[in-house]
């Protein structure tokens, strides 16, 4: 069970799997007010960064689940390297479906809803993990500003402009479903940049490190596509950020 190579490839450098600084993962744990000993599950936790340093800075235990072998053996060392390892546990497995074996107070999907088959499925599956006043997180993009055409929206990475919301109206999605929007905290082009244009030194050094590899023209074809899309697309039309919902 893996992810697409190019993921594990492209972002094999990164500690954050989406577009947040550690500083905006540092704000997003301060917004969280969490209480030590808080129980957080995190559906697709990549290198697990967020539960790692939760632990160290609010003293949670949690688990992660993620599909990447890879990318669970970095989250399994980085508990290691902050001394958090007796608090939180990785799982190398299909998030598809998983409920936690105990309550938590934090349950969360940053950048995965497709766990769920979307947004609305994928906060029906945490609340299935979620102890009585706990608190949903969902990392998703929204648009910054409506893609004009499909084929811009396709540049953007989403299947159609149906993809995605506005903020506003993701917001109102998230109260009809009878969730209180109770913080966000929001991806700015600053920490989409160091997300994306991270990739491409990545890219590049591996490269230059397998120059004998099958999949070295598919790695090729994205250093040299990808820049320039997104600075074009992406940069300029999506959003993204993680919402802390709590049910009504």
């Amino acid at each position: 069970m893996d992810i697409p190579r190019i993921f594990t490839i492209t972002e094999s450098a990164h500690r954050i799997h989406n577009p947040f600084t550690p500083e905006k993962l540092d704000t997003l744990g301060a917004a969280l007010r969490l209480e030590p000993g808080t129980r957080v599950l995190d559906l697709g936790s990549g290198s697990g960064e967020m539960l790692c340093t939760f632990a160290r800075d609010y003293g949670i235990a949690g688990v992660g689940v993620d599909m990447s072998p890879l990318f669970t053996e970095q989250a399994r060392r980085r508990a290691e390297e902050l001394g958090v390892a007796n608090r939180v546990t990785f799982v190398h497995g299909d998030a598809v479906g998983y409920v936690a074996d105990k309550k938590v107070g934090v349950a969360a999907c940053l950048g995965a809803t497709w766990i769920g088959g979307g947004v609305g499925g994928t906060i029906e599956l945490l609340a299935k993990s979620l102890d009585t006043g706990g608190i949903t997180l969902i990392g998703e993009p929204y648009w910054r500003q409506l893609p004009p055409t499909e084929d811009v929206a396709r540049e953007c990475d989403a299947g159609s402009i149906s993809d995605f919301l506005m903020l506003p109206d993701l917001l109102a999605f998230f109260d009809d479903l009878d969730y209180d929007v109770v913080e966000m905290v929001l991806a700015d082009q600053d920490s989409w940049d160091r997300y994306e244009a991270a990739k491409w030194l990545t890219m590049r050094r591996w490269l230059e490190a397998n120059p004998d590899d099958d999949f070295k023209e598919e790695v090729r074809a994205a250093l040299t596509r990808e820049p320039k899309r997104y600075a074009t697309y992406t940069r300029e039309f999506l959003g993204w950020g993680v919402f802390a919902l709590m049910a009504r």
